[in-house]
This record gives structure tokens, C-alpha cells and sequence, in this order.
């Protein structure tokens, strides 16, 4: 099969993806075989390729937004045929003390699709079976794909927050998963506040139904009851947090962060405001979250490139030149 494969992580301007010809994958007991059918872009991809995240294999296929169909596999409750997703948690060990009290995000021991086992940017890819989710008919490929990592984290965003129906919530970036989340949050009757770099992004945001939309330099013109941020700078967690009423969460989207500058406590932390961390995603994430999806019709707004486009696709993401979401199609 066709593979977009690194091997030496470095800046994606020097090309570190190559299109090579590798095995098709062969499914273990526990896992199903999958034809790629789309494949989302996400940061966390652009972390991996770029080695700002730690290298776990010294070869790798990225990708954990997955539409796939299953060709091979055992599983009598998900036949074969059946179009599923698989996103970010690959898979966990069940045995630490966070799987056996709920908080399977938290695994000692966790899988990471496209980074500590292969991904999607490939034609084939094989998944663990307890880790697909059967796909909502509403949901085609191209608009499921970005919803299986951006979507699903920012929908636990959401939860991690606290999000109430009807509050003040603001978006500090407005990337791809923070234009899935405002979908949710109108659903909720939330009044949305978004600040993100990029006047395209903030066209996006004004016609997604934002009640506000202001630059990164800019500052909410009310006290926010939630807010979450979704650019990987500890500038921008700073500015949200001064934009809370006390008692306010401030929600991290973000598995990587440049720096947390210096701020004032008395003014910005003081009165039992938050700061709270996302890290990864549960099953009963993604579940609730597909649902939820395919109710309220979210579709993404998507660029797609052919899989030996794949840098071009990263590069894309990382000069915040496409709006929504990049997909690969194999």
C-alpha cells in the first residue's frame, strides 16, 4: 500500500513525510483491518512530524482522524463493511488506576494512533476493535474525519469547562476544533466569544453565529463564565483567564504549550477561578460526541489533499492558510 511515512522528524518545510510503497498491515485477534477512506489533519500531527513532541518509533505513519471501512476482522456486533472512526486514543491497558475508575484518558499505559502505533495517512490501517465507532449514516467521510480528534477534544473541552446551557463561553483561537465546537455551543444556546489571529478565521467565526469576534489582542467585552483555548501559546491561556468572572474555568485544548508567562495572581487567578487541563478523549467522548453531531448536522468546513500531499496538508495547518479542517483522501 501507498504510506506517508517519517522517519526523521524536523521542520515541515523540509518535506519529512515520504510517499512510500510498505506492507499492507495485518490485523491481530484484538484488532480490525481498515481501507482508509479519509483521514483528518490535526496540530497534534504537526507536533509529531515537527519533534515537538517526543519520538516513540523510529519509523511512523501519522494520522488519527480515520474514516475507515472494516475489511478484515472477526467482530460478530460490527460486521464487515461497516464504516467507522478511530481517533486519537488508540487504546489503553485497563489495568492502572484510571481505567478502573473511569478516567481511561489518564491510561499509565496508552496507545496513540499515528504516533506510538501507525495511522491513517496510509491506504490501509489496522485499529483495536474496542476502539472504532461505528460511524452515524448522517456523518459522509469527508465531514466525519475532522470530527474524530478536533471534534471529540473540543467536545471534552466543553465537558472539562463545565459548559452550561445559555452561558458566556469564548474560543481563544478558531482553528479546526474550535469551529466544530461553536456548532455545539449554539446548539446549547450559548452566546460565543471568539479571539483568534486571522481575519479569514474571524470571518469564519462571524458566520458560524459567534455573538463577538475580536482579535488576539482583543478582549471580550463581557466577563466570560468558561472559556478554552485551542492555540498552543501560554500568551493566549493568560488572555483567558482575563477575560473570566470569578469562579470562572478557563479549559487548555492543547497537548503542547509554548511557555506560561508570568501573570498576576491577585488579578487573574484569585476568586476561585480555574485553570484546567484536556488530555486526550474517552470512549463515551466519542460516542456522545458522534451523536450530538449527526443531530444538530455538523459539517465541517474542509480542504482536502491527495495522500502525497500530505506535508503540503501539515504545512497548510501550520500557516493557519485553510479554514476548518484539512482532510486526506488516499
Amino acid at each position: 500500500m501507498k504510506a506517508a511515512v517519517l522517519t526523521s522528524p524536523q521542520e515541515i518545510s523540509k518535506q519529512p513525510l515520504r510517499i512510500e510503497e510498505v506492507p499492507k498491515p495485518k490485523p491481530e485477534p484484538s484488532q480490525v483491518l481498515l481501507r482508509v477512506r479519509a483521514c483528518g489533519v490535526c496540530r497534534t500531527d504537526l507536533h509529531i512530524v515537527e519533534g515537538e513532541l517526543p519520538v516513540q518509533r523510529q519509523r511512523v505513519i501519522p494520522g488519527h482522524q480515520i474514516v475507515g471501512e472494516i475489511v478484515e476482522g472477526d467482530l460478530p456486533e460490527i460486521p464487515l463493511g461497516t464504516r467507522v472512526g478511530v481517533s486519537w486514543l488508540g487504546g489503553i491497558d485497563g489495568t492502572c488506576w484510571y481505567c478502573k475508575h473511569g478516567f481511561e484518558n489518564l491510561c499509565d499505559s496508552p496507545t496513540f494512533t499515528g504516533y506510538t502505533v501507525n495511522g491513517g495517512y496510509a491506504e490501509y490501517a489496522v485499529a483495536r476493535a474496542d476502539f472504532v465507532f461505528p460511524l452515524p449514516a448522517a456523518l459522509d467521510d469527508l465531514h466525519a474525519a475532522p470530527l474524530l480528534c478536533a471534534g471529540i477534544i473540543g467536545y471534552r473541552s466543553l465537558r472539562v469547562a463545565g459548559v452550561q446551557s445559555g452561558e458566556r463561553v469564548g474560543l481563544f483561537g478558531f482553528g479546526a476544533s474550535a469551529h466544530l465546537a461553536i456548532a455545539v455551543l449554539r446548539a446549547w444556546k450559548c452566546d460565543v466569544y471568539v479571539s483568534t489571529r486571522g481575519a479569514s478565521h474571524r470571518k469564519l467565526a462571524e458566520s458560524l453565529g459567534a455573538t463577538w469576534v475580536g482579535t488576539e489582542r482583543d478582549k471580550p467585552p463581557v466577563a466570560l463564565d468558561r472559556a478554552i483555548t485551542f492555540a498552543p501559546s501560554g500568551d493566549v491561556v493568560v488572555a483567558a483567564l482575563a477575560s473570566l468572572r470569578k469562579g470562572g474555568v478557563v479549559a487548555i485544548n492543547a497537548i503542547h504549550l509554548d511557555r506560561i508567562p508570568e501573570f498576576d495572581y491577585d488579578r487573574l487567578l484569585w476568586g476561585e477561578r480555574q485553570l484546567r487541563s484536556v488530555a486526550n478523549m474517552t470512549r463515551a467522548d466519542a460516542r456522545d460526541f458522534l451523536q450530538t453531531a449527526a443531530e444538530i448536522n455538523l459539517r465541517p468546513k474542509v480542504t482536502t489533499f491527495p495522500l502525497n500531499q500530505a506535508n503540503e496538508a501539515l504545512a497548510a495547518l501550520k500557516r493557519d492558510s485553510i479554514d476548518g479542517a484539512a482532510v486526506i483522501v488516499p
